[in-house]
């Protein structure tokens, strides 16, 4: 590989920097641009039907501004913006965004495909890169500079002739981060001096990252820099556009926030060129996670997904932050037995804030449930297990039990390699422990209690043992101790009770018990668990003893 064909992207000289001692404290206004840079990029694009169907679910998240196309580039995004405006679409609050290069007749064709809109940002631009400069245009700066000033004037002048609309107008210095930031600033500023924006209407200045060129904080200083350059800047939104060539779009779209940027373009999950451009759901959710309300909607996440799915036949990757497939799953058995005990902990004492072990925020948040959160597969440990058969089946094992019973689970993952779903792991549970009845099974039993507190309790059962059937008798403080006796009498045990555990699985009159007992074995010393269950938490009880001594 040689490297050496490729140089460092230039240091600024900006030690007046402030943004890396700042903090993110609100929403920037959000801006996007799924319908348009996003379709742009797909290998097939979006017909009218599958971008008003984006469209409508953009607006139910809450975006104001959302940019929907060039409808002077195709017959498609003509009809698609005609439709949103002869329809009644567009909601009241939202304002649609267009794009249109500096081009005479391009620019005409885009308001008169406005007509009738309420309100519009009109986005212009033209490339002022030194690469483009030389390799494209082979024009010089006041040629492009020319080209920006002429493009601003005809906005201007059509704004007066379509006096129906209200618009906003944006200028793009494309491949900003291409480009000398002196240059880029003196483009913009003769832009600016065109539109004479004020406090009260206010233009958008554009600094888009076209080619993610350079490590973020390079990003952040260009945008500082010109934020505390430009002329009159209360009349001006800045905005930053992050593609992510790097992977670093997030990063870069954050900092520049920091740096004074009011306003990120983007797309949801990160749809873009080449690889895409920022990921509007990621920078609004780490928002969301630092107790800022990000004024997006994501509640209904995987309705999100499906829509983007449908709609512009991509996919979303698995290991997607927040949104994709396993992101709230964890395989790891160290990591299952710290979420499983950290949303234990937070359900019971209820805190002000949110503080679960590997999960930055609660998947409810998203509308995806805890179920989903620990599966289990060969890298899994004795939590996780247990996590799984008390959510979905209500079995509460304690705690001593948890290493056996994932024993038998773990030996299935790593014969088989593969996960397993909670209803296999319920079988091997059911295998295993619960209501064992070979050799020893139950087939009736009386209690009886001689005294109110249940000290003096005496059992008349039947049994049957290998294939034998016996009737026995015993005597005890507690049903178990009884049972235990009559099963002595007959001499089918040598075992000492070790612990004992019970709970209701469900609640009403149909409600089960459950019952956990360890034995232990003693001439080997070895210990078992068994578990039962029955609507008469005696027989539960009982259940579970026979069910360890079954395990010997």
């Amino acid at each position: 590989m040689n490297y050496k064909k490729y140089k460092s992207y230039p240091v600024m000289d900006f030690s007046e920097r402030t943004w890396p001692s700042k903090k993110i404290e609100k929403a920037p206004i959000w801006c996007s641009v799924d319908l348009r840079d996003g379709n742009q990029a797909l290998p097939v694009p979006m017909g009218v039907e599958q971008k008003i169907e984006m469209f409508k679910m953009l607006q139910d998240m809450g975006y104001k501004e959302i940019e929907i196309g060039f409808p002077s580039a195709s017959d498609t995004e003509y009809k698609f913006l005609r439709r949103l405006i002869e329809e009644n679409i567009i909601n009241d609050d939202v304002t649609v965004q267009v794009l249109t290069q500096a081009r005479e007749h391009l620019i005409e064709k885009t308001f008169e495909a406005l007509k009738g809109a309420k309100k519009a940002i009109v986005h212009v631009y033209n490339s002022t890169s030194t690469l483009q400069r030389k390799v494209v245009f082979n024009k010089d700066k006041k040629e492009i500079l020319d080209i920006a000033v002429e493009g601003a004037k005809l906005l201007k002048e059509l704004a007066q002739k379509y006096t129906g609309t209200d618009f906003v107008f944006e200028y793009s210095p494309e491949s900003f981060t291409g480009t000398e930031i002196d240059y880029a600033l003196e483009v913009c500023e003769a832009v600016l001096d065109v539109w004479q924006p004020t406090k009260e209407k206010k233009a958008i200045l554009n600094l888009p990252a076209t080619v993610e060129m350079a490590t973020p904080n390079l990003y952040a200083d260009q945008v500082e820099w010109f934020a505390k350059n430009l002329k009159n800047r209360e009349a001006v939104l800045i905005s930053v556009h992050a593609h992510n060539d790097r992977g670093t779009s997030v990063a870069a779209t954050e900092l520049a926030l920091l740096a004074g940027a009011d306003r990120v373009e983007g797309t949801l999950f990160g749809n873009g060129e080449r690889t895409g451009n920022v990921d509007m759901l990621t920078v609004a959710l780490n928002l969301f996670s630092q107790g800022i309300d990000p004024e997006i909607e994501f509640d209904n996440i995987d309705h999100i997904i499906d829509v983007y799915k449908r709609t512009t036949g991509m996919t979303v990757h698995e290991r997607h932050p927040y949104a994709g497939d396993l992101v709230f799953t964890a395989f790891s058995g160290s990591h299952q037995d710290a979420i499983k005990k950290g949303l234990k902990k937070y359900q019971e004492e209820k805190p002000e804030f949110w503080e679960v072990p590997y999960l930055p925020i609660d998947p409810a948040d998203l509308g995806r449930k805890y179920e989903a959160i620990i599966r289990i597969n060969s890298q899994s440990g004795k939590g996780g297990v247990a996590f799984i058969l008390e959510e979905e089946f209500g079995f509460k094992l304690p705690k001593g039990m948890h290493p056996e019973v994932s024993k038998p689970v773990q030996e299935v993952t790593d014969n088989t390699g593969k996960e397993l779903t909670p209803n296999e792991i319920f079988e091997i549970f059911k295998k295993e422990f619960l209501n064992i009845t070979v050799p020893l099974e139950l087939i009736k039993v009386k209690v009886f209690s001689e005294d109110a507190d249940d000290s003096n309790v005496s059992i008349e059962g039947e049994i049957k043992y290998n294939g034998v059937q016996k009737t026995i008798h015993g005597n005890g403080n507690g049903p178990i101790s009884a049972f235990y006796h009559g099963l002595q009498k007959e001499g089918l045990v040598g075992y000492k009770l070790i612990a004992y555990d019970e709970h209701a699985i469900s609640d009403g009159e149909n409600a089960e018990a459950a019952a956990y007992i360890q034995l232990e074995d003693e001439i080997s010393g070895k210990r078992h668990y068994g578990a039962g269950t029955d609507r008469n938490i005696n027989k539960a009880s009982i259940k579970a003893l026979i069910s360890a001594i079954n395990r010997f």
